[in-house]
């Protein structure tokens, strides 16, 4: 069975200027990647390299009424905001989306106690890592339209049950690296759209917190799997994978399982989707511990060109099946557990 090794915590995965990968428990004090020297093989300035680094925080919250996926990019050349809630039970789906272009909000080197905060009145988001206090929280409010209605958003992230986070560096090439660190944590908090108020309560809703940096390539292609539930004997589990451009992947990855808490470092796995990423998706790793298969059911593409860059964003919503494997060598049954798969396909 598939077993990675996992490394006494430290300050941050930058040392001397190099790079160091691995694997750790326990969230880095630091990242800041314009602390390795010379990532690329000729030189280049601080404010090109600090271009070339691309950098969001995600987060997920379900329940057995609904979803809802926020994710911050910032891209350099321009940065977007994207919130996505979908009801389970009327099958609706709502997308907010905000796009700023040139400088503006920046995500932290740290997520001991730090915010950040947009300026735009009819799209203001606030995230507050406070990982000191086990805690992260998230504020949206967003504006109605002629289409949409409006939005608040208020929920914390509790990382105090237990739970065993996930931080991860990854070499792209000898010198360049990417950083994510996740959780899987219980949530509360409280969503209003357009006038209905919806309560969320941690003994039924849990999410994942996933904040990401790196010098990814101009052609950055990444697919993520990700979903969360109870099951029979109401152990609260999760699960979000990544296939992506990092080398000696079995080595180390991003990907991870949590049941009750205790995380279980995933092998690699291959995504592949026979007829396109609106049929069936099958997820699939050589060490017999990850066999899912993704049928989606709600779909959602956002293809954004500025210049001579363009991101194309996929996500859809849907259901798993299979079985993933725990490090007690459990299997875990997964049947038609409600979740995401996303394809994000980048040039910038």
């Amino acid at each position: 069975m598939y077993t990675r090794e996992i490394l006494v915590p430290r300050a941050s995965p930058i040392e001397d200027g190099n790079p160091v990968f691995g694997t750790w428990n326990r969230a880095f004090e630091k990242v800041d990647l314009l602390e390795i020297r010379r990532p690329y093989a000729y030189p280049l300035p601080r404010w090109a390299r600090y271009c070339r680094i691309k950098e969001w925080q995600c987060f997920i919250a379900q329940d057995d009424s609904i979803l809802l996926d926020a994710i911050f990019c910032d891209l350099k050349l321009y940065r977007m905001a994207q919130v996505l809630l979908y009801d389970k039970k009327n099958e609706t789906k709502f997308v907010f989306r905000k796009i700023m272009s040139g400088t503006g909000w920046q995500l932290p080197l740290s997520l001991a106690n730090s915010s950040v905060n947009s300026h735009s009145s009819s799209f203001y988001f606030r995230i507050h890592s406070w990982l000191d206090a086990d805690t992260v929280k998230l504020d949206i409010n967003i504006e109605a339209t002629r289409r949409q209605p409006s939005l608040t958003v208020h929920l914390a992230f509790n990382s105090s049950h237990d739970v065993t986070p996930m931080a991860v560096s990854l070499g792209i090439t000898e010198r360049r690296m990417m950083y994510a660190y996740k959780t899987f944590v219980p949530v509360r908090g409280d969503i209003v759209l357009g006038g209905r108020h919806i309560s969320l309560k941690e003994d039924d809703c849990s999410g994942v917190f996933y904040d990401c940096k790196g010098f990814f390539p101009y052609h950055m292609q990444t697919t993520i799997c990700s979903a969360m539930g109870f099951n029979e004997e109401n152990r609260r589990f999760g699960f979000h994978i990544a296939e992506n451009q990092t080398r000696e992947t079995h080595k180390n990855n991003e990907n991870a399982l949590w049941v009750n808490g205790q995380l279980t470092p995933l092998p690699p796995v291959l995504i592949t989707m026979p007829e396109g990423h609106e049929a069936g998706w099958v997820i699939q790793d050589v060490e017999g511990m990850v066999d899912l298969t993704f049928t989606p059911k709600e779909h959602n593409k956002s293809v954004m060109e500025i210049l001579l860059t363009k991101a194309e964003f996929y996500a859809s919503l849907g259901h798993f099946n299979g079985m993933l494997v725990n490090s007690e060598g459990e299997r875990i049954q997964i049947k038609n557990l409600f979740g995401m798969g996303e394809k994000l396909n980048l040039r910038v």
